[in-house]
């Protein structure tokens, strides 16, 4: 695993370097040719990812994966600036717009060889370390489904350990094969270096004596405490004279990110809408020849602070909608059932043929509200803004926390599930975001949804 890792990020940063410099060459054919210090850079992104332990990467999710990345290849260009300028001698890098572009191609290039990797491998068995799963109870299954959808965290469940006579079968599709004072034998048999402690409610004292026992068979023991629906990405163990604390930072309520956050909204949602306005007047045109009525569609939902907030949206929906709505409900019990749980239909009679099932796939009919952004109404990422009916469903404790944050153009839900999400998977999704928010964070949702747009994933 670490060797292909180290292999995908030198041909990334390698070809970022080049591209980077041949791209420049289009604009100033004058640049003189790489020297081989540049052709070095790769050697020395990987040997500063190693020094960031990507090398394999154990343990860390996507959003880390892609901070180290950004914070290595970063440091090393900064590092050849400065060589740049102690030795005075810049022949090697003489061209200052190929040295950025290749700078900027390797933030983009790198992660994603890295997830390229993930895709091919990553459901090999030399991919990731194997783990032992102490507990097979409902922690347990929840722990091995979040392994199983996050591969990049590099963890791979092989076996479970229980007490429980009742469980000595399969936990999700891991087997069960013996009670806990098997996991030496199992550790032996299986080569384990690693055990995740799914038992929440053990008592401590009972938890202390088994861990005196499991710390002599595995190095690493990651123990799951009953803390579930609080922050996970950015906690920080704390020795407080012999006591352990988790410090838990909520990144959202420190004013200098939330002003970090509105500048990338300003920036981004400005070159969007300059760049997207030649569209709007096409998009328009064909709205109204599908659908008489006006292009736009206004409607009031609920924003940061309880607020209300009008968004802006394209109509892909007929002007009498909410009447073509209750009566289709009424007369298909089935699509009833599929709207109480989703609050959304797959095969809506409300979207106007062609344009609007267009807009809706491309989720191009979102674009206006980059404006709502801009003014400062609305994020780039957030929980989205439900309309009245949608939001009701909620209970009042998640409304609230939604409340704390701006409403998003996406978000952690649109794209982990878009349409396919019910209510459930809506607010667990949205919780952690707004637990969880981090700048790196947005910028992997922003990738993500680029992707799950180009695919037209979910989306209806």
């Amino acid at each position: 695993m670490a060797v292909t890792l180290a292999s995908a990020d030198i041909c990334a940063t390698g070809f970022a370097v080049i591209l980077g410099f041949r791209a420049w060459s289009l604009f100033n054919p004058a640049i003189p040719p790489l020297q081989n210090v540049m052709l070095l850079a790769p050697l020395f992104c990987a040997a500063m990812f190693a020094f960031e332990r990507l090398y394999p990467g154990i343990g860390m999710g996507a959003v880390e994966h892609i901070r180290r990345v950004f914070r290595g290849v970063t440091l090393i260009y900064l590092l050849l600036t400065a060589a740049m300028f102690m030795t005075k001698d810049r022949s090697w890098a003489d061209s200052r717009g190929g040295f950025v572009l290749s700078w900027a191609f390797s933030l983009v290039l790198t992660p994603s060889a890295r997830w390229i990797c993930g895709r091919l491998f990553g459901r090999s068995a030399w991919w990731g370390v194997p783990v032992v799963v102490l507990g097979a109870g409902e922690t347990g299954s929840r722990i091995i489904r979040n392994l199983h959808a996050n591969r990049v965290l590099g963890y791979r469940p092989v076996a479970c350990l229980d007490d429980d006579p009742e469980k000595q079968d399969v936990c999700e599709d891991v087997p069960v094969i013996g009670s806990l004072r098997d996991a030496s034998a199992v550790a032996s048999a299986y080569r384990i270096d690693y055990a995740l402690i799914a038992m929440p409610n053990m008592p401590s004292a009972k938890l202390s004596s088994h861990l005196r026992v499991w710390s002599a068979v595995f190095p690493n023991i990651i123990i799951i405490p009953d803390l579930f629906g609080i922050a996970s990405l950015w906690v920080e163990t704390r020795d407080l004279g012999g006591v352990l604390g988790l410090e838990i930072r909520h990144n959202l309520l420190m004013p200098v990110n939330r002003w970090i956050k509105r500048a990338v909204d300003i920036a981004i949602s400005a070159v969007g809408l300059l760049a997207l306005i030649p569209l709007f007047p096409i998009v328009a045109l064909w709205i109204r020849l599908a659908s008489p009525g006006g292009a736009l569609f206004v409607q009031e939902r609920e924003g940061e602070g309880g607020r209300p907030l009008r968004i802006l949206k394209f109509r892909t929906m007929y002007t009498n909608a909410e009447e073509t709505l209750e009566r289709h409900l009424a007369a298909n019990p089935a699509e009833r059932a599929e709207w109480d749980q989703f609050c959304k239909l797959k095969n809506d009679p409300r979207v106007i043929p062609g344009i609007g099932k267009l807009l809706r796939r491309t989720s191009l009919d979102e674009i206006p509200q980059l404006w709502n952004i801009l003014i400062g109404q609305m994020s780039l990422v957030g929980p989205r803004p439900f309309p009245a009916y949608h939001n009701g469903r909620f209970d009042p404790e998640f409304r609230s926390l939604r409340t704390r944050v701006r409403p998003g153009l996406t978000g952690m839900w649109q794209v982990n599930a878009r349409s396919d999400g019910d209510l459930g998977v809506q607010e667990s999704l949205d919780s952690y975001y707004i637990r969880n928010w981090s700048l790196w964070l947005d910028f992997y949702l922003l990738i993500r949804t680029a992707r799950v747009v180009l695919a037209g994933q979910g989306a209806y």
